[in-house]
């Protein structure tokens, strides 16, 4: 009875404490708790209706319609955003889809307090199997083609890959492309003649690891030999003097295909493309001109001016004189003109060629300007993290950037499989950026080269991904955190000091570790430290203290782990068992003289019996 009376002391205090605050118009609330379900289940097959549902129970008093702020998360990506006066809220996934499959939990703000659920995973399991289609299954060889593969049910982004097997081969990948969408449209040209088969598939990366799904029905292509035999004629004859009128004619024969395009090219130059099965260009006579090949800052380059002079019995050709101009100035007489590629040498260029000839004193003839203007090469490039910082296991965004060189510049991306991906920057603010799947390793980054050119005769310079470990916050999700105690045999005596000890394997710091007692339901202790453990001590432990425990870790990447359950068993203190063992034995020892005093007064009534028996006789 003793024992009650303090609890029912508490409790009216308690009563009277709440009554206080109701007369004098105080509003409190706490959040009690907050739950979230995965209906109908946790694994579902892919096409499954499936709702997210959040529900919060909050104690108050002196307030009404109370407005929570529900905030839904994937994997740590906010999903979904509610704020209602009701107690919950739902997030359908109809149909639910493998990119759906995550790490859920929901965060509910009443004014100022927040509280987070427990996290709960949903598994999707199965990928719609996609489909190719083709717009030409007979192209002739190198003759490009649309390739598209879909999986119109599934939601994004994918990576698709194309393949094409001989026959009795194994299917060889040709083509790869990243996608935001569920389809792929790509340009396809093959070499070989003859039937082949192509198919495709594509991968979902997900933070759980890369799901790929089964390949595409294949479709048998027919690659046909390409015949076409060009023929060209001059008229009216292949020599002319200059000045005259000549007509070039072009056809193609023996060849069934349509739409066939004609190219008029001279030294190069395209002067004339037609569709069609012929092709007819007039032109007048011309004098040859110098045209130098592309030009870099530091590469030496030689102008040469040639005239053709069809009529040599009527001029003097080894008296010609050559005399050359920038911009107009002149700048030497002699058969050539050499100088280096720089900024100030940029100009319009041009020669003038001086004959003599027997019927007049001079001939003089001057080229068209040419237009001569050094490019800058593509200086190194730098591989960059958009961003600065990248999460292991999610996808993430690279730059590859050169600081000097003439535009256009192409990139080219080689990663961890081995799959170049090109980008071609033409405009000063474009960035080349590539989208990458995710990677689990930072020593991955070490796999990732960049190639940047400008020039075709020139070679690429070349960045290699050794450096991004250094330049790159790296974040890497903490593993399954593991749970010890100290004493470590489970159980634990009354008035000793128990250690909770939360380690991980693997995770950037610094690490948040958080400590629960199952069978209160509330937070023991939470901590932030830049070591992989840290522990918690419960001092002074009594009966209340057993039961189940648990720890979770979490750090930047904002992966929440949890440790499995410890059991702790909480046995009586030392002095306690000690004044059972002695409560027993003086309990023993009473007994025992208990019996051996009634054993005795039992003898000594025998006797006096027999003695009162013999004297009677």
């Amino acid at each position: 009875m003793g024992s009650r009376l303090p609890g029912l002391l508490l409790l009216l205090l308690a009563d009277l404490l709440l009554f206080w605050r109701c007369v004098r118009g105080e509003s409190s609330f706490i959040i009690d708790t907050v739950g979230l379900t995965v209906q109908p289940r946790n694994q579902v097959q892919s096409g499954t209706p499936v709702i997210i549902r959040c529900q919060v129970s909050v104690s108050f008093s002196n307030i009404s319609h109370l407005l929570h702020h529900f905030e839904i998360t994937q994997d740590g990506v906010p999903i979904h955003v509610s704020d209602t006066t009701e107690d919950s809220v739902s997030y359908g996934l109809n149909p639910a889809r493998a990119a759906d499959s995550g790490s859920y939990e929901c965060r509910v703000t009443v004014k100022d307090k927040s509280k987070a659920s427990y996290s709960q995973k949903l598994d999707v399991s199965g990928l719609q199997t996609p489909t190719l289609q083709l717009n030409n299954a007979s192209p002739y060889e190198n003759e490009e083609f649309k390739a598209s593969c879909s999986a119109p049910e599934e939601k994004g982004p994918l990576i698709f890959s194309f393949y094409q097997r001989f026959m009795d081969g194994e299917p060889l990948m040709i083509k790869r492309v990243s996608r935001t969408g569920n389809s792929s449209e790509i340009a396809l040209s093959l070499k070989h003649i003859g039937d082949c088969f192509l198919s495709c598939n594509y991968e979902i990366p997900l933070v759980s690891g890369t799901r790929r799904s089964n390949s595409s029905k294949e479709i048998q292509v027919l690659v046909q030999v390409l015949h076409i035999t060009p023929v060209m004629n001059i008229l009216p004859s292949s020599t002319v003097l200059e000045g005259e009128v000549v007509e070039v004619h072009c056809r193609v024969v023996n060849s069934f295909l349509r739409n066939v395009e004609l190219f008029l090219l001279w030294k190069k130059h395209i002067l004339r493309e037609q569709k069609g099965s012929a092709l007819v260009h007039r032109m007048d006579g011309w004098m040859d001109e110098f045209v130098p090949t592309e030009l870099f800052e530091g590469d030496n380059f030689v102008l040469r001016c040639i005239i053709s002079v069809y009529l040599p019995d009527k001029m003097e050709v080894n008296r010609t004189q050559y005399i050359y101009y920038k911009d107009g100035k002149k700048l030497n007489s002699s058969e050539t003109y050499s100088s280096v590629g720089h900024p100030k040498n940029n100009g319009n260029y041009s020669c003038e060629a001086r004959v003599y000839s027997p019927l007049v004193d001079q001939l003089f003839k001057s080229s068209q300007s040419l237009l001569i203007t050094a490019k800058v090469l593509v200086s190194q490039p730098v591989l960059s993290v958009v961003g600065g910082t990248l999460w292991l296991g999610k996808p993430f965004q690279l730059l590859c950037h050169s600081d000097k060189g003439t535009l256009p510049i192409t990139y080219v991306l080689f990663g961890p499989d081995n799959l170049p991906e090109h980008r071609v920057v033409r405009d000063s603010g474009e960035k080349a950026i590539f989208n990458l799947s995710p990677i689990y390793k930072s020593s991955d980054l070490n796999s990732f080269l960049c190639h940047a050119r400008n020039s075709q005769h020139k070679p690429p310079t070349i960045s290699s991904g050794e450096h991004l470990r250094h330049s790159t916050l790296v974040i890497e999700p903490v593993s399954k955190p593991l749970l010890t105690t100290h004493p470590n045999t489970g159980s634990i005596s009354e008035e000793q000091t128990l250690s909770l000890v939360c380690s991980v394997q693997r995770g950037s710091p610094p690490f948040n570790f958080t400590w629960y007692h199952m069978e209160t339901g509330s937070v023991l202790a939470s901590l932030s430290t830049n070591k992989p453990e840290s522990s918690h001590s419960i001092h002074d432990v009594k009966a209340k203290h057993g039961g189940r425990y648990y720890c979770e870790s979490t750090n930047a990447a904002d992966e929440i782990k949890k440790s499995n359950f410890v059991q702790i068993a909480v046995n009586w203190a030392i002095w306690k068992k000690a004044l059972i063992v002695i409560f027993c034995l003086l309990l023993l020892l009473t007994v025992i003289l208990v019996v051996a005093f009634k054993k005795r007064l039992l003898c000594k009534k025998k006797r006096s019996m027999s003695i009162g028996n013999k004297l009677s006789v």
